[in-house]
This record gives C-alpha cells, structure tokens and sequence, in this order.
C-alpha cells in the first residue's frame, strides 16, 4: 500500500516542491512555528485541566489598579502568538514570495503586510447593558478574529497580490534612481517608493469598491464560506459533512473551527445543554451529537485528531525535521493544542495530509456515533469538561471508562491511518537533509588534503 501511495504521491509532492505559491506559503508559515510552540506552553499552564489550579490563577490578582489576575497575564503570551497569528503569516509569505519572485523580500513582507491592513476593517461591534438593556455599539480598532487564523485566507491572496504587483511595476523600471555614492539602504528604500504606492492604490481602490457595497473583504469572504453550512442539523451525515469542510477549510490556512463553529457550535451547546437536563432530570431525550461528543471524540488532539500524527511522527520517522517537530508537539497536542503541527509540518497546502487529515476525524465520528447508538458506549452527559483534558480522562468524565478506551482505540487507528502518508513525507524530507550533508562535505576545505611536494 506503502509504495503505491507513493507512486501516486510523490509526483505531487514534487510538483509541489517546485510551485513558487505553495512554497511561499509553506515557508511562510514555518516563521510563526517557534512562536506556536512557546506560546502553546504557556497556554497549556493556563488551562491546565484540575479546577483547583484554574481557580487559584483566577484568585491571584497581581495588578491592584487594573484587578488583572494571575490568569489573565498568563494568557497573554498566547494572545501575542496564537491569537495574533496571522500577521507573522501574512509576513512570511510575502517575505518567501518576493525572494521568489526576485525581488526584495522585506519589502515584499511590508506590502504584503500593509495591503491585508488596509481591507481590514477598523470596527468592532458588540453590545452593552444599559438600564438592563442590551444596547448595540460599534467602536474603532481591530478584532482579533481576523488577526488570528480566521484572517489568514484573506492574508494568503493580499500576499501574493501585493508582491506581485510590486514585482511589476519594479521590472517596469518605474523606480527613483539615485546617484552614485548615497547608501545602499536609502537607494533601496527610495527605490520602493513607487512600486510600493501603487501597490497602496490598488488595494486603497479595492477597499473603497467593497465598502461601497456595504461590507468589506474579510466579512464577505467569511460569508461566503459560512453558506454551504447554513442547513446543517442535529445529524450523523450534518456533522460528517460540517467536519468534512472544517478540515477542507483548515487545509486552505482558514480556521475551520471558526467559520463551522459559528453555524455549528451553537447547535452542539444547545444539545449538549439538554443532555445534562435528561441526566439530570430525565425530561426530554438524549442525543448522540453534541458539543462534548465533537471535543472528545471527533477531533481530541485538535483538528484532524493530529495526536495520532505526533505519535506516528516519533514512532514511524527518521528525518530529523519531522521527529523533533513531533517530539516538541506531543505535550501541546496532549491537551489538545495542535497548531505547532498544523502550520510547522504543515498541514496546510500539502497534499500528502489531506486524506488522513480529513478521513481520522470522520471515522471518528462514525465509529463513536454508531459505538453510542448501539450502546457500547453512553453518551455525553453534557457537563463540561476542560478542553485541554487528556485523551482518556476526558472520554471517562463525559461517559465512562468504556469512553476511555474508545478514545484510546480510536487514537491508535488514527496511528495506523496517519503512518503511511508521512513515511513519504519522510522519505522526502531524509532525500533533502542527505543532499543537504552532501552538499556541506563538498564546500568543506580541509587544509590536510593540500601537499606542495608536486609543485
């Protein structure tokens, strides 16, 4: 099976290899990975899963002025990297794309920067109670859903827009040219001026076009996305279908849980909120589907149930690229954080993972809907469990030990699963770092090999 996966595969991958988007956006990526992994860790201490912990961080007031707890500052190192990833993205690409397209890349990462900016839209909306009523307000700045993975997609496109543009217009030769003698930093620097203005004038002209239409690119790009979402319910083949376009949207860089979470989670609380009624009082039904089912049993690990990934990284691989980056995922992706593998192996744009990124989470879902529906495992009580909880001991609080074990049998099928299509990433990856050695032995010297007897 191994060796016809790769026969398929690898052509792929090389293709791949060798696209300048794809590239670029692989590599761009690869810039926020040391930012996930620290930031995952502290994450993880934040909301390690034993209450007692959380509510003394809670209790813990460190500024007097401000009321801030111990709790809030230890979220802020998540909030300096996972919450605002997609500005080190959107930086990289640009960065890899203009050495790609030859020209400067730290120009290509400032367009590339300032153009997502400018079709950002400058309001946050919400609402505030004012004489026990609920009032809506809008206010200047900048939300957070879109500096994090949820404007990542809208990033992509303004990357390879922007540097492509400035590209042009430089090959054009439409520059300010400097006379000799002056620095080189303020040659290149006035060199972008023009090339960087018409790259502003474009994008000035495309914010004005949407916000004519009422909206902006983010917020229609989000609906646009949301739509095929909109019918799904209370089903076995609506949550397949949901998951299915979750991980199709992850694979394009876009946060699947955020834009199938804005339809789909508040069906999941609503069912898991009548869960806990029927345990409690035994008033209405139970149902299979619902919030803790999809945290637990779809996607534990993160999207993609990438747990199985990590372990099949350090079990299965030799590349030294692919283990470290497993070993250093393994602790986060025990409590459910998985960006570091998302966006430093990566899952986005590769090929190889689409298959078992999409198919682990969807027999998940099928084998514990069918586990639960025949009765070899109940279901969810509907009490909240911690999302950082480790496999295993959440699948017990939610049912019991029979739902550990399936987390734990479902884990190991997720191995199996994942274990053939990153062996060939393997392969590749040891082809690279063996061309690479090569490469260094040739460009060493070595002063011992030098004789002046045949001189």
């Amino acid at each position: 099976m191994l060796n016809k996966l790769e026969k398929w595969l690898m052509p792929l991958a090389e293709a791949i290899g060798r696209n300048k988007y794809l590239m670029s956006v692989r590599d761009g990526f690869l810039i926020s990975t040391p930012l996930l992994i620290a930031g995952s860790i502290f994450l993880v201490i934040a909301n390690f899963p034993i209450p007692a912990w959380m509510d003394w961080l809670s209790s813990v007031i460190v500024n007097k002025e401000t009321g801030e707890t111990l709790a809030a500052f230890l979220a802020k190192p998540s909030d300096a990297t996972f919450t605002i990833m997609a500005i080190f993205a959107v930086m990289g690409i640009g960065y890899s794309f203009a050495k790609n397209m030859n020209t400067n890349p730290l120009f290509g990462a400032a367009v590339a920067l300032m153009s997502w900016f400018l079709l950002m839209p400058y309001v946050v909306s919400g609402s505030v109670e004012v004489g026990g009523t609920a009032q809506a307000v809008s206010l200047t700045g900048l939300s957070l859903g879109w500096l994090g993975a949820k404007g990542i997609f809208v990033g992509i496109i303004c990357a390879f827009t922007s540097v492509h543009i400035y590209a042009w217009v430089e090959r054009k030769g439409w520059v300010i040219k400097m006379p000799a003698g002056v620095p080189p930093t303020v040659v290149e620097s006035f060199s972008a001026l023009i090339p960087a203005t018409v790259v502003m004038t474009v994008f000035f002209i495309v914010n004005l076009i949407f916000g004519a239409m009422g909206s902006n690119a983010f917020q229609i790009i989000f609906e646009f996305l949301q739509t095929p979402l909109l019918n799904l319910g209370d089903t076995l083949g609506a949550m397949v279908i949901a998951y299915i376009f979750l991980h199709f949207f992850w694979f394009f860089g876009v946060n699947g849980g955020s834009v199938v979470g804005a339809v789909f989670n508040p069906i999941l609380q609503t069912l898991s909120l009548e869960n806990m009624e029927f345990f409690r009082t035994g008033a209405g039904q139970g149902h299979i589907i619902c919030q803790q089912f999809q945290d637990l049993f779809a996607t534990f690990g993160g999207a993609g149930s990438t747990l199985s990934l990590a372990i099949a990284m350090i079990l299965f691989c030799k590349s030294k690229r692919i283990t470290e980056l497993g070993k250093l995922s393994l602790i986060p992706g025990i409590f459910n954080i998985n960006e570091p593998i998302i966006f430093g192996l990566p899952i986005v744009l590769n090929p190889t993972m689409l298959i078992p990124f999409m198919l682990v989470p969807t027999l998940n879902i099928i084998i514990s809907y069918f586990a639960m529906s025949l009765g070899f495992v109940p279901i969810c009580s509907g009490v909240n469990i911690p999302w950082t909880c480790p496999l295993g001991i959440s699948g017990f609080f939610a049912t019991n030990w029979v739902g550990g074990v399936l987390q734990i049998l479902l884990l190991i099928m997720g191995i199996i699963i994942y274990m053939p299509f990153i062996k060939i990433m393997d392969k590749q990856y040891l082809n690279d770092e063996a061309e690479a050695a090569k490469k260094e032995e040739e460009d060493d010297i070595s002063l011992d090999d030098l004789s002046f007897d045949d001189l």
